[in-house]
Parts: C-alpha cells; structure tokens; sequence
C-alpha cells in the first residue's frame, strides 16, 4: 500500500504548508533528503508561522525534474513553485547542508522575496569548487554508488533491503545488496541509517521514496554538479542588513562564521552536540533559530 501525499503538488513538486502567519518560513532540505526531514522541526515552527516544507524534483514525492540537478536549477524550480504556490513573500528561508547553498543562490538571484535565512550546517562551498582529487573520486564513489542504487530499485531489491532492515534484519537484506551489486549494501544500509533517525511513523514513507529509481538519479545528478553548484553563487555579494543565522556543528568551520558575518544582522551559533542532521540531532536550536530570524523580520 503506498503512502499518500500529505500536501498538494504546485508546478510538479509536492509542498506541504502548516501554520499561519506571516512571513511565510520555507524549509529546503538537503542533497539527498526531503520534506520529512523536517518533521521534528516544521509542527514547532507552524504554532507561531506558516511554513513550507517541499520536495525537490526528484525526491519524496516529486516528480522526476529535467534538469542537471544543480542549486541554480533548484532555486529557479522553487521560484516557480512559491509563485504558483499562492503564499505571500518575502520569505524566510531555511537551508539544511546542500538546502544552504540553494536558498543562498536563490537570495542572490530574487533577493526582494528574501526576507530572513536560516543555514543549517550549510555544505562548504570551499570543499568543492575547486575539489581536490581526493574530492573527486569521493564524488564519483557517490555517483556510482547512486546509478547503481537506482539499478538495484528498478528490480526491487532496495524495497525488499530496506524492509526488512527497518524490521530490524540485517543479514538478509545485506547479503542481497552484495550479491546483486557488489558493494551495493553500503546503498542500503547508510540509508537506512538516516531513517532510523526520523520518527518512526515516517519510516514506511522514506522506504517507499527510496524504492524508486527516480530518487537516486536525482542523487547521482546533484553530487555530479556539486562543483558546478558550489561556483554558482557570488562569493563576493554580501547581506546587507537581512537577518541571517548560520548554525554549527561542534567543529565551526571558518567559512561559517564567514557568511554569518555578510550580513549587519548575522549571527553564528555552534550546536555542539549535534552532528550533521541538526534539524534530527537538535531540532529545539533550529526551531530557536528561525523563532529570531522570524521575529526580527517583524520588527522591520
């Protein structure tokens, strides 16, 4: 049985928005995630705001985009989505890892429906613009591993791995993803590793979004395009005056505190017992964060 949409599809990609209020909060998530990433963050947010949570073409439950997968095409696909989507801007807009590089570039390219950001633990553009080789073959491990994943959901073995391994079987599913796909188990397993941190009650959800081949093609495309993505923003525009708040995890890296300190109003601040998923780590510091960048936005 497959599990419905909660929400309404709006140019191709499906978004689902809570709350009501004003400025509108959209959360973008991350290289490979979708709206239910935020499901510890985005019913917090909807008891003071609206707020938006929506999936990438190609994710959750988008349709396939046509696209190469890059932040520019993302952001120029969210344009598109908020136009028809009937919700009032200017926007706060909260970015998780590769979701940080994309509201960045979509700030820089529509700045006056920008009200506010939010980046949380955003990808370090510095890492790969110019990726060592070491990068690279990081980069083509996770392209090949992402086309074979989309192989191994094409025959059903992604659906039947992940199964039986959110059932609490390891074996099994372990063995099949071997067998079919040499290295394959490392798709299954890390993946399932990521489930295992949402709420239970979106597991099946998850699982039946990473059955379809459709979700590791997007995958594939955004970690190919990540140099691309990553010298598509301006690194020499600043904020001006828009409130801005960049959060950490426990390692701070300069490039953080770099872009906190582009805007007049911007603010770093290290979650330090949080690892990369602080949105699943350490929802109660993002929801704080977008209850200032919210409230400074209404003081304005």
């Amino acid at each position: 049985m497959r599990i419905a949409a909660p929400g309404r599809m709006v140019n191709g990609l499906h978004v689902w928005a809570s709350g009501d209020g004003k400025p509108v909060v959209v959360l973008e998530a991350g290289i490979a995630a979708s709206s239910v990433s935020w499901s510890l963050v985005q019913p917090r947010v909807a008891e003071f705001t609206r707020v938006m949570s929506y999936d990438r073409a190609g994710f959750g439950w988008s349709e396939a985009g046509n696209g190469t997968g890059t932040a520019r095409e993302a952001a120029g696909d969210l344009n598109r989505m908020l136009q028809q989507s009937g919700e009032p801007g200017p926007y706060v807009l909260v970015g998780h890892s590769f979701g940080g590089l994309i509201v960045r570039v979509f700030q820089q390219l529509f700045p006056e429906r920008v009200a506010g950001l939010v980046l949380v633990d955003p990808v370090l553009r510095s890492d790969w613009r110019v990726p060592t080789e070491a990068r690279r073959r990081m980069l083509g491990r996770g392209v090949m591993l992402s086309r074979r994943g989309a192989l191994l959901a094409r025959v059903g073995i992604v659906r039947v791995a992940l199964k039986l391994l959110m059932s609490g079987s390891r074996r099994i599913p372990q063995a099949m993803a071997r067998v079919s796909a040499g290295n394959g188990a490392s798709v299954t397993h890390r993946l399932t590793g990521e489930v295992r941190k949402m709420p239970r009650e979106h597991w099946p959800a998850i699982a039946q979004h990473w059955s379809e081949a459709r979700s590791f093609r997007a995958m594939a495309d955004n970690l190919e395009n990540l140099p691309v993505s990553a010298a598509q923003l301006n690194e020499n525009a600043g904020f001006g005056d828009l409130p801005v708040v960049v959060l950490s995890t426990a390692a701070a890296p300069a490039e953080h505190l770099h872009d906190a300190r582009l805007s007049s109003r911007g603010e770093h601040v290290v979650v330090a017992d949080s690892g990369h998923w602080m949105q699943l780590d350490a929802p109660d510091a993002v929801v704080a964060a977008i209850t200032r960048v919210v409230a400074q936005v209404r003081a304005l």
